[in-house]
C-alpha cells in the first residue's frame, strides 16, 4: 500500500477516535487516482466524501477507497463508461436497500414486487454486460483483423465522432 509521507508523521493519539478519514491527495496516492479525478467522480455523483474537515477538505474512509478502486478498474480494464459505473453502483446500492425492504417486508405481495424489480435490475445488469462483451469482442476482433492484412482498426472512427 502506498503511504504518503505526510500521513506517516501524525500522532495517532491526536486522531479523532473511529475510522481513520484521508484527505484527497492521500486517497489519490493510495488508489493511484488524481485528485481531479476524484474530484470529477464526486460531482458526476459517482462518490460522496465519508466527512468534511472544519476547513471543508474533503475526507474519506477505507469503504470510499474501495469504492474507487472499483471505478477506477471498471473504467480501465473493463472499458465502462462513467454513466454505466453509476447504473452499476446505483444497482448495488438498490439490491442492498431491497433485501433489507424484502427481509422487512410481512406481506407477500410486497415480497413479490421486490423480487420482480431485483429480476428487472438483474437483467438489466446482465443486457449491459452482454453488449459490454458483444463491443469489446468487436473492437479486438477489428485489431486482429488488421494484423492479418485487413483495413484499420480505427479506420473510420475519425468521420464517425
Amino acid at each position: 500500500m502506498v503511504r504518503n509521507p505526510a500521513s506517516a508523521t501524525r500522532n495517532p493519539a491526536s486522531d479523532p477516535p473511529g475510522p481513520r478519514l484521508l484527505r484527497i491527495q492521500e486517497v489519490a496516492a493510495e488508489t493511484g487516482l488524481t485528485p481531479r479525478s476524484i474530484r470529477y467522480y464526486e460531482e458526476f455523483g459517482l462518490l460522496q466524501p465519508a466527512a468534511r474537515s472544519q476547513g471543508d477538505y474533503r475526507l474519506y474512509d477505507t469503504s470510499d477507497l474501495e469504492r474507487l478502486r472499483f471505478i477506477r478498474e471498471l473504467r480501465d480494464d473493463a472499458g465502462f463508461s462513467l454513466a454505466q459505473i453509476g447504473l452499476l453502483l446505483e444497482d448495488e446500492a438498490a439490491r442492498i436497500r431491497d433485501a433489507e425492504r424484502f427481509r422487512a417486508a410481512g406481506d407477500m405481495e410486497d415480497r413479490e414486487a421486490i423480487l420482480r424489480g431485483l429480476l428487472e435490475r438483474v437483467d438489466r445488469q446482465v443486457a449491459t454486460l452482454e453488449d459490454k462483451k458483444k463491443n469489446r469482442r468487436e473492437h479486438l476482433r477489428a485489431h486482429l483483423d488488421e494484423l492479418e492484412g485487413g483495413r484499420s482498426a480505427h479506420e473510420g472512427q475519425v468521420a464517425a465522432r
